[in-house]
């Protein structure tokens, strides 16, 4: 028989235990930001032990969304490996300038199989922002969309949505 000093003690257990057993809350996402980011001409850089590597460098561009706005810093990359089973692993690192002034690097990674099986490209953003107003994105975990967006006079760029995973 348990002594009843300890029957509160066992009911909150009993409580904890219940409630870790149910499910788990479906996650469900919100757009966050939208970016049309500026893209080079490619830089093979050849074959290596992983597979075949390629540059594109990251030349601008321009980003927006609920309460964040800006430009792409240019001079960044796009470092990509096309591996051996058709499929581009995707991994660029680059800085965003909001409208008030902050700096924020956005490390974006992805696996592209588009060319081999049609399928959308999704990408896993993760943000180093100043502390302050934007420290939320680093945070926060995203999701992203990435697809091929023409500009004007034929320059090259990729559109890019992020969501925010709640």
């Amino acid at each position: 028989m348990m002594p009843k000093s300890l029957l509160p003690i066992a009911a909150a257990l009993l409580v904890a235990t219940s409630a870790s057993a149910a499910e788990p809350a479906q996650p469900s996402l919100e757009f966050a930001f939208e970016e049309v980011v500026m893209v080079g001409a490619d830089i093979p850089v050849g074959k290596t032990a992983l597979g075949e590597r390629n540059i594109v460098p990251i030349t601008g561009g321009t980003f927006s969304g609920p309460g964040l706005k800006g430009t792409i810093i240019g001079g960044s990359w796009d470092w990509q490996l096309l591996r051996t089973d058709g499929c581009r692993q995707i991994k660029a690192d680059y800085m965003l300038r909001t409208d008030d002034g902050a700096i924020i690097n956005v490390v974006n990674t992805a696996v592209s199989c588009r060319g081999k099986t049609g399928a959308p490209v999704r990408t896993h953003p993760v943000f180093e922002p100043p502390l302050g107003k934007y420290e939320w994105l680093g945070q926060t975990t995203f999701i992203g969309t990435l697809e091929p967006a023409a500009l004007p006079g034929g320059g090259r760029a990729v559109h890019i949505r992020f969501y925010k995973v709640n």
